[in-house]
């Protein structure tokens, strides 16, 4: 009987109530927070990933989505209404030529080395453009590669995926967009072939 009695003086919260915490702690967090750390700050006992999964389907279609963004969860504009914030962003600054193909090629080819990049590019790569990507919290060091020198690679950060709003590497745009979008130079052939979503297009840097 003191075990019924425990159980029930200790059971986590029904699903709906759940479902409640989620959405408070993830509106009133600056940042994505993933299943652990909503886990953390909830009653024990409690499922957050059911939690999110219902939310997702609740706010689906809504003009705030529930999107995952790597390993963490955040709720974001619907994709589809997105310029009707265009209004409000104030561009303090405008990326270079440079800076935007370094970062391409370090999200195509993550995790790259700093000589890697220079390869790719064709020319050598200031510390500075990689240094203002590293402050706008797109790029950041990974795992130093087991080769002479241990040069130090770079990837892209959940804060890369946020603003382009990809739930993962793998959402990258494959070359039929990037030229819809115009960001393959004149010289890219028509008639290449489509690569995979996530994989660098040839032409990117020709």
């Amino acid at each position: 009987m003191s075990g019924d009695l425990s159980q029930i003086l200790f059971a986590p919260p029904g699903l709906p109530e759940q479902e409640r915490m989620v959405e408070a702690l993830l509106f009133a967090s600056p940042e994505p927070m993933t299943a652990a750390a909503l886990a953390d700050r909830m009653p024990q006992g409690a499922d957050p990933e059911a939690a999110l999964a219902a939310l997702a389907a609740r706010y689906a279609g809504r003009g705030v989505e529930l999107r995952r963004i790597g390993d963490a969860w955040a709720f974001r504009t619907a994709a589809d209404l997105g310029f009707l914030m265009r209004r409000e962003q104030v561009e303090s600054r405008k990326l270079s030529r440079a800076a935007i193909e370094t970062l391409a090629i370090v999200a195509y080819h993550q995790p790259v080395t700093r000589a890697e990049i220079e390869e790719i590019r064709g020319v050598a790569v200031s510390k500075g453009t990689l240094d203002l990507l590293v402050e706008l919290d797109w790029v950041r060091l990974g795992r130093r590669r087991m080769s002479p020198g241990r040069p130090v690679t770079f990837v892209t950060t959940p804060g890369f995926l946020d603003h382009f709003g990809l739930e993962s590497p793998r959402d990258l745009p494959g070359l039929k967009e990037l030229r819809e979008a115009g960001l393959l130079n004149a010289r890219a052939a028509a008639g290449a072939p489509e690569p995979p979503r996530g994989e660098a297009p040839p032409e990117l840097f020709d």
